[in-house]
């Protein structure tokens, strides 16, 4: 919210800027009322996920329950529940989540990013090359591409 201190044009841009981005790309997107969320939970299972061989379908449930069907995907009854729902062995991922293998996954993870240059979301990373924000993902592809 301090980026948007003393500007009062800028969060109504920010908001508009993203429909835009939702109907050029056709993503489907409700706004989730529990958000901001601590997302340490989703991390440390995505991560778990990650070791384990079943990151996308992770990856595809949390982000259609955080964005499409919003839950409070920060309490873990609801988190694992909600998953469980949605086809994914939630309650095996909620228990890897607390393995020290799997904390120390993740921390190594985000301090790599951040030794990459990483400092927020969306960063991608191609190579050696950092690309931040939603609207570098052509630079992405054509990054991915070459």
């Amino acid at each position: 919210m301090f980026a948007f201190s003393g500007i009062p044009n800028k969060l109504a841009y920010e908001r508009l800027e993203m429909q835009r981005f939702i109907a050029r790309h056709s993503v489907p997107f409700a706004m989730n009322p529990h958000f901001p969320v601590n997302t340490l939970l989703l991390m440390r299972m995505a991560t778990a996920a990650a070791m384990d061989g079943g990151l996308k379908s992770f990856v595809d449930a949390a982000f259609h329950l955080m964005w499409e069907a919003p839950q409070k995907m920060d309490d873990p009854e609801i988190a694992v529940a909600s998953l469980q729902d949605a086809g994914i062995d939630a309650r095996t991922l909620h228990g890897r989540s607390q393995e020290a293998d799997v904390k120390a996954k993740l921390l190594t993870s985000t301090e790599d990013a951040a030794a990459r240059g990483a400092f927020g979301i969306p960063t991608f990373l191609v190579g050696d090359q950092i690309y931040f924000g939603k609207d570098r993902l052509r630079d992405v592809e054509e990054a991915l591409a070459s």
